[in-house]
């Protein structure tokens, strides 16, 4: 999908953690594993534009990811890999979560 192409109603939603950077392999390793069952959780639901993980060695990790309306951004609040599953491996490996926040979308490339 090219810049032109995401609709107005676009939403960013960010969810960001915290951990102690010394436990930045441990945190790093949960990430990528999550990833084997969260990637085809999340490919399943509806207004998925793009979405993006990283975990940095300074002691957090962030998902940023891009859905074409609020009401479908919302779906992942609510999807047991994720609010459970993924969620209960990563604050049982350190991690404190942040509150998750949606930003309509006011511009991109």
């Amino acid at each position: 999908m090219t810049a032109e192409q995401i609709p107005s109603t676009a939403v960013i939603r960010v969810s960001r953690a915290e951990f102690e950077p010394g436990r930045y392999e441990e945190i790093r390793e949960m990430n990528v594993a999550t990833g084997r069952y969260l990637v085809p959780a999340i490919q399943q639901l509806p207004g998925l534009i793009s979405f993006h993980t990283g975990v940095s060695p300074d002691g957090s990790i962030v998902q940023i990811s891009i859905w074409d309306t609020d009401e479908h951004a919302q779906q992942l609040n609510h999807l047991k890999e994720m609010a459970v599953i993924a969620r209960g491996e990563a604050e049982r490996a350190g991690a404190r979560f942040l509150p998750i926040v949606h930003y309509p979308m006011d511009w991109n490339i």
